[in-house]
């Protein structure tokens, strides 16, 4: 599946990140970065799917687990148009983006890692996730026992201050502050093109079972 040769080519995509170059390198992606990534995919399904049936797996060029390599830059000084990493998400079918809860796989020259939680949810997913925090303090506590003893750590924004509604004495107030509820694991290049890296991962993941039960709990979402 994944091998050297994917890092190289996202160490020269970015050395050379135009829409020409891309196109003229285009077979060469195709070989080295997609189809291990649709090939990896497709390995995980059985494994996602016995994590739980709500999360999806889907090996398809274009709108499954895999991300797109177009970046988008309306947004942003940096105009260049093709992420230099891998990007896969295997999310909740009732999720209709990458702001989902799932779980997830970064591939890149700067640093690889596993993910599970939930990124950047809207304000009124993030008022559940913090009123469910505030009512059922202890099933979270014990997800996070469950990551780090499996060697993730919660990262992501925060606020500076309580959120709305929230006392600066609450015992689960740095929980609170939070933006993203995302767990990570950092893990070295030489894992990810290991011919046992699918199960792995997979075993990884079920260290973030907790967690992602409890996230789905609190958005009233099954799992």
């Amino acid at each position: 599946m994944f091998s050297q040769k994917s890092f190289s080519f996202l160490s020269l995509l970015a050395s050379n990140n135009q829409r020409e170059w891309f196109k003229s390198h285009q077979a060469q992606y195709e070989d080295e970065v997609r189809t291990p990534a649709l090939k990896f995919i497709e390995a995980m399904q059985p494994h996602i799917l016995s994590l739980s049936p709500r999360l999806t797996a889907v090996p398809k060029k274009v709108g499954g687990s895999l991300m797109r390599p177009q970046r988008d830059a309306r947004f942003s000084k940096d105009k260049t148009p093709y992420k230099t990493n891998v990007g896969i998400q295997f999310r909740h079918f009732q999720g209709k983006d990458v702001h989902a809860p799932g779980l997830y796989l970064h591939i890149a020259n700067e640093g690889c890692f596993l993910g599970a939680g939930i990124w950047h949810p809207d304000s009124k997913a993030l008022n559940r996730i913090r009123t469910c925090l505030d009512e059922n303090p202890n099933a979270y506590k014990k997800a996070l026992a469950q990551l780090r003893a499996a060697g993730f750590e919660m990262e992501g924004d925060s606020l500076v201050r309580p959120p709305r509604g929230y006392d600066k004495d609450h015992p689960m107030l740095d929980e609170l502050k939070r933006k993203d509820f995302i767990a990570i694991k950092n893990i070295d290049a030489k894992q990810v093109y290991d011919k046992d890296f699918v199960n792995w991962c997979a075993n990884e993941f079920k260290q973030t079972q907790k967690l992602m039960g409890y996230l789905c709990f609190a958005l009233d979402l099954d799992y």
